[in-house]
């Protein structure tokens, strides 16, 4: 997810060497796991900033239910990036793109490519983790007070959509990554406050959608560093598909569409009319990003800003919630 960024054809000729048992078991699971993105896991403080507001809103059954969200999530998130990593490691994709033309890229984030962790091994972790994700969802939904159809559906298709993102039917490999980094985002937003609230505002969505935005935006970055990997596996990013050029205008009419999507909220009275005020920060670190990726060509540091501009939207966002109660 975070580093390969996601048909499988042959393995990597000849066996894989020994694992070698340099680190502890726990972080090497963490590192398969990638949990020290924890990026993917912001959405549920946006949705809680949206919560803590409402009057009687925020109980010890609704804390409890973040609070397993929260770590179901976690858990889903770890399945989905092991998963990938055995994909990536099967089809040769990671091996090529943390290989020895690849310096900058740490090898030891991909366990399988280090010798650190075996194939069985990775699998044996994906599905316990996905088996307690399923677990928690459940627990979640029992807690919930408000329980729409639509989060109750929504739990079930998140659940088994992020497992086959590129394990199982493989979506990132039939052109749906960039979308669906979006749409996990969304829901990582929208599922607990709707189970809160049995709702969810205009404002939550749009907050939602630009949550999404974050992976998306560090996602693109790491195909275009990725690029060569990818087209060997025949995996459909835009960077694979088109030009150095077709993805630099790809990637800037995305980085334009969120500032748009901000605007527009503002403008249409969906969000505060300060609301694109606020963001302006994180706007302007999105413009920087660009220009360090296309303009200074540096796409690796140009990915770690991607990770700084959701960071600090996150912030502004959860600032704006209460905010927006405070004045309405």
């Amino acid at each position: 997810m975070t580093d390969s960024t996601l048909t499988t054809t042959t393995a990597p000729a000849g066996p894989p060497a020994p694992p070698a048992r340099t680190d502890g078991r726990l972080r090497t699971y963490a590192r398969l796991g990638k949990l020290d993105v924890y990026d993917y896991y912001l959405g549920t403080f946006i949705a809680l900033s949206a919560v803590v507001p409402l009057a009687d809103a925020l109980t010890g059954r609704t804390a409890a239910l973040f609070g397993v969200f929260l770590v179901g999530q976690v858990l889903l998130l770890m399945a989905m990036t092991a998963f990938d990593d055995v994909t990536g490691f099967r089809d040769g994709s990671d091996i090529t793109n943390y290989g020895p033309d690849h310096p900058l890229r740490n090898v030891r984030r991909k366990p399988l490519v280090a010798g650190t962790l075996t194939v069985p091994e990775a699998l044996r972790f994906a599905w316990t983790c996905a088996v307690l994700a399923a677990a928690l969802f459940a627990v979640t939904a029992l807690l919930a007070p408000h329980r729409p159809a639509w989060t109750a559906i929504g739990l079930v298709v998140l659940w088994a959509v992020t497992l086959q993102y590129s394990y199982g039917v493989k979506l990132s490999y039939h052109g749906f990554q960039e979308v669906y980094l979006v749409a996990l985002g969304f829901a990582l937003v929208v599922l607990p406050y709707g189970m809160a609230t049995g709702r969810a505002t205009g404002f939550l969505l749009v907050q939602a959608v630009l949550f999404g935005f974050g992976p998306l935006m560090f996602g693109v970055y790491s195909n275009t560093n990725d690029v060569d990997g990818d087209r060997a596996v025949g995996r459909p990013t835009v960077a694979a598909l088109v030009s150095e050029r077709g993805n630099a205008r790809f990637i800037g009419a995305l980085s334009l569409a969120e500032f748009l999507t901000i605007a527009a909220a503002s403008a249409t009275g969906i969000a505060p009319r300060w609301f694109v005020l606020l963001m302006l920060p994180a706007s302007l670190l999105r413009l920087r990003q660009y220009l360090l990726g296309f303009r200074s060509g540096d796409i690796m540091r140009a990915r770690r800003t991607g990770f700084a501009v959701h960071r600090l939207g996150v912030v502004l966002m959860c600032v704006a919630n209460p905010l927006a109660a405070a004045l309405a």
